[in-house]
């Protein structure tokens, strides 16, 4: 059964921020802030938070390659996995 998210009210992450910014960091679980009964944001982890943007750039790129692969483009397999190495590594091309 999946695990209930954790929602809390704009007003909670005012009067308690310092607790919830140690939970979102310590449980790695995302929390949801809603403004007026409604979602406003989510607040993560920086290290989910980078992860996410590393995957992201690993799937717009997979993007382009496909892209370049249906307009006839390629290139030589020791340049890109030398390329993938990198982005693997966290190093940005």
């Amino acid at each position: 059964m999946p695990k209930a998210p954790k929602i809390i009210p704009i007003s909670d992450l005012r009067q308690n921020a310092s607790n919830i910014i140690k939970r979102v960091t310590s449980s790695r679980e995302p929390v949801f802030i809603t403004q007026r009964g409604r979602a406003a944001a989510v607040m993560v982890s920086m290290e989910d938070y980078e992860k996410a943007q590393h995957e992201n750039e690993i799937l717009r790129l997979l993007a382009r390659g496909e892209k370049e692969i249906e307009a006839g483009i390629g290139y030589e397999l020791d340049e890109v996995m030398k390329e993938a190495d990198k982005i693997l590594d966290g190093v940005k091309p």
